[in-house]
């Protein structure tokens, strides 16, 4: 077997091949060089998807005439020196690898000054060989001008896309790389037209707002956390804009876009009681972590990093995630109108005219009377809370049972309920579910024996049974389990089920789960077991057919006891012994299932991530009465 020695060209088209992929490859390499070079402001031009043409300019440092040579050769860098630079690593490029593997593959033409020289160098490179080095008049900074990818490796260049596919992959890097330095002036141009440019004014909302328009900006939540050797900055979005791909989970180390599926999950993790299954969240979150933590040297697209303490990162941004999310209220307010009137409503500044009905001047001037009064009782209403509890406006309904066990004082008149002392109203807390909002909502009664209506001053608040209760029921399971405080229902006489043979060995390997979920079981024979407890809050489900239903999803799940999978049985179990739709309630069990959810931290999203309540405002019900023209 002969051994040959490969030439410099070969090694460097072999090479190229790790780091130049596609054109958008080409791209990430030259404007991570612009932004390691100091710059402010990068424009970056493509033309047929970045196969004919790439121009990216820089008026960053610019390269020195006597390194121009140097700075295209394999391993050449100025961002280390020595394999002890890498733990201490903050430029985005510093492989060395990036100029010449594009120059082995294209026709490269670079032109750069440094502010100290009168003039610049103008390099010509094509194929790895150099063509032409001479000085010429240029302004500070570098271009490079990357033409014919791949012209000399067909190859490599039939296995291209076409070039729209191939510009759509450098316009969502360049998307990403706006992101990810809100300081930078970003300007993107394809095919000669102008796709986006950003102001460089250091206001990620801004960029966020360009990239994605306002319908995602109004529904950002701010996000600032620190954790234990990190912090992250950015933006959460509300559930409102989950998407159905981890596309829209934007993650910056250190200024550089990066994946990482422990931060992915931690985020998620956070996300999980209010996003349905199979949806995942948007959100732009910069990470400043110590550089002695983190390794990005595992991939030559410097995309995939290591965490050291992974665990112990994972648990405090899911936790700080999910904090944040639960300081805002996530009920979704709906609108009677088609989106496109919407978007429509949005874009021209709205004119309120409240259009009378016919022959109504009594009833005007009655309510023209009753807002005047209303403004002189406003003090007063602001300075006190009266007490009570949910006020019923259901026909001939008279609460029996009063929660508050307030008694009237001994002066009160027969029937009233006594004031407390007045007590100062936090003007700050117009929350839906604040405290002082509950004592004014108005149950009207059930909808489709599914939704209960409750009115609050200009709002409709419809809450979806089911799905309240199924939270209600998981909040108590979750807080037992963790407490170690299940308790069981016992059944008299047992139940004795039958199971396969695949059926024993789950129930064997998971039975310890079982245990802690609340189930009694004992063999009894065979492939039988009795079934002689259930967990409490389940008792008068069909406790044999739950028991199946578990036993078969860790059966065809990989179920490892992690706290997540214990929390999706949880959450399944609740949702299958929680009341169903067009099922009837009585206004007390509505009242009592109402109350205990308004009182959970979070009462917006059933564990599987549907809405236990939607709002609609006053305004939209009069636009459809016409009351209101817009």
């Amino acid at each position: 077997m002969k051994i040959n020695v490969l030439d410099h060209q070969t090694i460097d088209k072999i090479a190229a091949g790790e780091v130049v992929e596609r054109p958008s490859s080409v791209v990430k390499e030259l404007v991570e060089n612009a932004i390691d070079s100091g710059a402010d402001a990068v424009t970056v031009e493509i033309k047929d998807g970045g196969i004919s043409l790439i121009r990216v300019t820089d008026n960053g440092s610019g390269i020195e005439k006597s390194q121009m040579r140097n700075a295209f050769l394999r391993h050449a860098t100025s961002k280390i020196s020595t394999a002890d630079d890498l733990t201490e690593l903050v430029s985005l490029g510093f492989r060395g690898e990036a100029l010449a593997s594009i120059a082995a593959v294209s026709m490269v033409e670079a032109v750069s000054k440094v502010e100290e020289d009168l003039t610049g160098i103008r390099y010509v490179i094509e194929g790895g060989v150099e063509k032409e080095l001479e000085e010429v008049g240029a302004p500070n900074g570098t271009t490079i001008l990357v033409r014919n990818l791949f012209y000399n490796t067909l190859p490599r260049k039939k296995f291209l896309k076409q070039p729209q596919t191939e510009g759509s992959y450098v316009a969502d890097l360049m998307e990403h790389l706006a992101l990810s330095h809100p300081r930078i002036s970003f300007r993107f141009i394809i095919n000669g037209q102008n796709r986006f440019h950003t102001s460089g004014s250091n206001d990620l909302k801004e960029i966020i707002y360009r990239i994605y328009g306002k319908d995602i900006v109004k529904e950002l939540q701010e996000f600032h956390a620190q954790g234990d050797g990190f912090s992250v900055d950015g933006y959460l979005g509300t559930p409102l804009i989950n998407r159905s791909n981890r596309n829209y989970e934007l993650f910056y180390i250190n200024g550089r876009f990066i994946k990482s599926s422990l931060i992915g999950k931690a985020v998620e993790d956070g996300y999980k009681e209010y996003l349905m299954q199979h949806k995942f969240p948007f959100c732009v979150l910069h990470f400043t972590i110590d550089t002695g933590r983190i390794d990005v040297n595992v991939h030559p697209t410097k995309m995939e990093v290591r965490i050291a303490g992974g665990q112990e990162f994972y648990e405090q941004l899911r936790e700080m995630v999910y904090n944040r999310l639960h300081e805002q209220e996530m009920i979704p307010e709906v609108s009677l109108e088609p989106p496109g009137q919407q978007k429509k409503k949005e874009n021209i500044p709205e004119k309120r005219e409240h259009v009378p009905e016919p022959f109504e001047t009594k009833r005007l001037a009655q309510e023209k009377a009753v807002r005047e009064n209303a403004v002189q009782e406003k003090v007063v209403h602001e300075q006190t809370v009266l007490t009570g509890s949910i006020v019923r406006e259901m026909p001939h309904y008279q609460d029996s049972t009063a929660k508050d066990n307030k008694q009237p004082s001994a002066n009160a008149p027969s029937g009233e309920k006594a004031k407390t002392a007045p007590v100062q109203m936090d003007l700050f807390d117009n929350r839906l579910l604040s405290a002082s909002a509950r004592e004014h909502y108005k149950l009207i009664g059930q909808l489709f024996d599914t939704y209960w209506l409750i009115s609050y001053q200009d709002k409709l608040m419809i809450i979806d049974q089911h799905a309240a209760h199924e939270k209600v029921k998981y909040e108590r399971f979750i807080r037992r389990f963790q407490e170690h405080g299940v308790v069981s229902q016992n059944l008299n006489p047992p139940l004795v089920v039958t199971l396969s043979g695949r059926e024993k060995e789950c129930l064997i390997q998971n039975m310890a789960h079982f245990e802690a979920l609340g189930f009694v079981l004992e063999e009894f024979g065979g492939n039988d077991y009795a079934l002689s407890g259930v967990p409490v809050d389940l008792y008068g489900y069909q406790e044999a057919g739950l028991f199946y239903e578990l036993l078969d999803e860790m059966a065809e799940e990989t179920f490892s006891g992690t706290p997540e999978g214990i929390r999706m049985k949880i959450a399944s179990m609740a949702c299958k012994a929680a009341v169903k739709g067009n099922a009837r309630m009585s206004v007390q069990e509505a009242d009592t299932l109402i109350e205990e959810l308004l009182s959970l931290q979070n009462p917006y999203q059933c564990p599987h991530g549907r809405p236990t309540m939607i709002t609609m405002s006053k305004y939209e019900l009069e636009k459809k009465f016409k009351r209101i023209v817009t």
